[in-house]
């Protein structure tokens, strides 16, 4: 069996415990990415990891008391060869895994919008006490721990917190990112796979934190719509004062939609942590919202 087949076998059995492994069975090109990087990294690094644990084994048995045979050498103290190999493997290896890790992670740098001739869809995301709200400023509508988007579009999130710092993650879409009161991230996602998909919390809040979950769901375009359809049907209006109920702290809420939204109410969450400001947190500026 091929060295890297051992490996992955080896990986795999070592995991069989865990019931959900997301971030290694990824549905869209970022988490594809994501994946990769992890792949190529842990193998380089095993380069050097495997045949050390071998050599201290073979070395233990080589060099054993009842081994007579074995050359005794008790004021032996350095060697050249064994220096530069010691030296410059790990080198070239951490050289490696050094460019690797700077390109990748400018590639996927989150805030960086991805290439395609779709239209993206926008979303604002607000970690709530112990829920998430999502915000459809282009349709006017909202939903509660539950987001949707077509298949094969991008989706720009801009998320932030109003209350203690969180992080949002789905990790078979990959990249996650910390969403903070009075400041926003941006996250930018594609699905190029239909699924019902979990999104977590990935940063403890508080005592529902365990329960602080969502559905994301990727679907056609004909599903998208009639999802936007139904929540437009239901009662709910998501006014500042509906808003004032729906963030008090609670635990293991139902999805809930809302048909219509105040067209400013993100904005106005994070403003008001800054006297009117909105902080972008990679441009590092503001901007006044009246």
């Amino acid at each position: 069996m091929p060295l890297g087949a051992a490996l992955t076998t080896m990986l795999a059995t070592c995991l069989s415990g865990c019931s959900e492994l997301d971030v290694l069975d990824p549905k869209g090109s970022v988490g594809a990415a994501e994946k990769t990087l992890i792949g190529t990294a842990t193998f380089t690094m095993l380069i050097v990891v495997v045949p050390v644990i071998l050599m201290t084994l073979w070395f233990a048995w080589r060099y054993r008391a009842s081994n007579r045979r074995a050359t005794y050498a008790p004021k032996w103290a350095h060697s050249t060869a064994i220096e530069v190999v010691i030296w410059t493997v790990p080198s070239i290896i951490i050289l490696c895994l050094g460019i690797l890790t700077w390109n990748t992670t400018h590639d996927l740098d989150p805030y960086k919008p991805l290439k395609s001739s779709v239209k993206p869809i926008n979303v604002e995301v607000v970690a709530l006490d112990w829920k998430w709200l999502f915000i459809y400023p282009d349709l006017g509508i909202a939903s509660v721990n539950q987001v949707a988007f077509p298949v094969g579009t991008p989706v720009n999130f801009r998320i932030t917190s109003d209350s203690v710092m969180n992080s949002f993650f789905i990790p078979r879409l990959g990249s996650q990112i910390y969403a903070m009161a009075g400041m926003q991230t941006r996250l930018h996602l594609i699905a190029d796979h239909a699924g019902d998909f979990a999104g977590v919390s990935a940063n403890f809040s508080g005592k529902g934190f365990s329960d602080m979950k969502f559905r994301a769901l990727a679907q056609s375009p004909q599903q998208f719509d009639a999802w936007v359809q139904n929540v437009k049907a239901s009662p709910g209006r998501l006014d500042m004062n509906e808003y004032n109920t729906v963030s008090q702290p609670s635990e293991k809420d139902p999805v809930q939609y809302f048909a219509s939204v105040d067209p400013k109410l993100f904005h106005n969450i994070i403003a008001k942590y800054n006297n009117g400001h909105v902080l972008d947190l990679q441009n590092e500026n503001c901007s006044t919202t009246r």
